[in-house]
């Protein structure tokens, strides 16, 4: 870059986006990098302060600003996203579709710590709609030195910071345990809620049976619901430490993969999660996701349905964020809750 008199500059390439602020109204470029001054921009140029110019020289070692950030971008982006305009050395980027947003939390953090150049993004595992910003990535400078920027791809390696899964509409299973409900003794409001929730994602229910506190039944209809195409079975009631509580055994039985008894999230602190043959989750629910707004299922959902195979570990970092607080005006996802992992 050159420093010349504004007064001095018709004629010049502009080497940077000049931005006009006017409170309330716009926050804009006037002019874009690339443009060359005309004696009647030299007023408008003035009036927002800028006595000095800087023109754009040469270098063969550095990058302009834009450049870099479009560098950043597709070490950024993967599939089903793409990026805004180019603004000031700033790119978005947008999703093309409803997914969960996947992050390397690692490589974020690598990226971000080379210095002059930053990436802000959204959480990991959360929900996004088609159009929504998942991220925004800028240099810091006007300028960069191609190195830099060289050393940053060398440290993604190829791989992408983001991703993006696209939802899936399974088809799901809801088993209801207990007695007191397969007797007609109080009526079923557990399966209303998880048909609502599944209906959100369009989810369809294409088996349903109740049963009563009986492991056997419960494990023969996990294996039935599979039969019938169910993508994703839930199994409600039963999961207490109570001796008669005995829907944990039941999934065991079935010869589904154990992830976890048990997760650090209140409310759902014992909730089951297994697979079966690797590719069916079957799910115990607590009876706090009949009655709580938000529970451990909203955060396990969308991964459920992404077909993002959680791990024991990863359900053990919930713990940072694990307790909603139950707050008289819900605001999730737009809180705390659930976002360690």
């Amino acid at each position: 870059m050159k420093c010349v008199k504004t007064t001095e500059a018709v004629g010049q390439v502009l080497c940077h986006d000049i931005t006009q602020i006017i409170r309330g109204v716009t926050k804009d470029a006037v002019f874009r990098k690339g443009h060359v001054i005309r004696e009647e921009d030299i007023p408008v140029l003035l009036s927002v302060g800028k006595e000095q110019i800087y023109i754009w020289e040469n270098d063969e070692t550095m990058l302009h600003e834009n450049d870099a950030a479009q560098i950043l971008y597709e070490l950024c982006a993967g599939e089903h996203m793409h990026p805004s305009e180019i603004r000031e050395g700033k790119i978005e980027l947008i999703a093309d579709c409803d997914g969960l947003l996947k992050v390397d939390s690692e490589l974020l953090k690598k990226v971000n710590s080379l210095g002059e150049m930053m990436i802000a993004s959204r959480h990991g595992n959360t929900v996004v709609k088609k159009g929504d910003k998942l991220a925004g990535t800028r240099v810091i400078p006007l300028v960069i030195k191609k190195d830099k920027m060289e050393e940053a791809k060398a440290v993604c390696g190829g791989r992408h910071i983001f991703s993006l899964l696209p939802l899936k509409a399974k088809k799901a299973a809801i088993l209801t345990t207990g007695s007191e409900v397969y007797h007609h003794r109080i009526e079923d409001t557990f399966t209303p809620v998880l048909m609502e929730k599944l209906s959100e994602y369009g989810c369809e229910v294409i088996f349903h049976e109740v049963y009563e506190d009986a492991p056997q039944q419960v494990t023969d209809g996990c294996l039935r619901a599979i039969e019938a195409g169910a993508q994703l079975v839930l199994c409600t009631g039963g999961m207490s430490v109570d001796p008669d509580d005995r829907t944990p055994l039941a999934i065991k039985n079935t010869g589904a993969d154990i992830i976890s008894y048990g997760a650090p999230v209140l409310p759902g602190a014992m909730f089951l999660l297994s697979y079966f043959e690797n590719r069916v989750p079957i799910v115990g629910l607590p009876g706090c996701v009949m009655y709580a707004k938000r529970t451990i299922f909203d955060l396990v959902l969308p991964r459920l349905l992404a077909d993002d195979t959680i791990s024991a570990g990863e359900l053990a970092c919930l713990g940072e964020g694990g307790l909603c607080l139950n707050c008289p005006q819900c605001t999730y996802p737009n809180c705390g809750f659930g976002k360690g992992w």
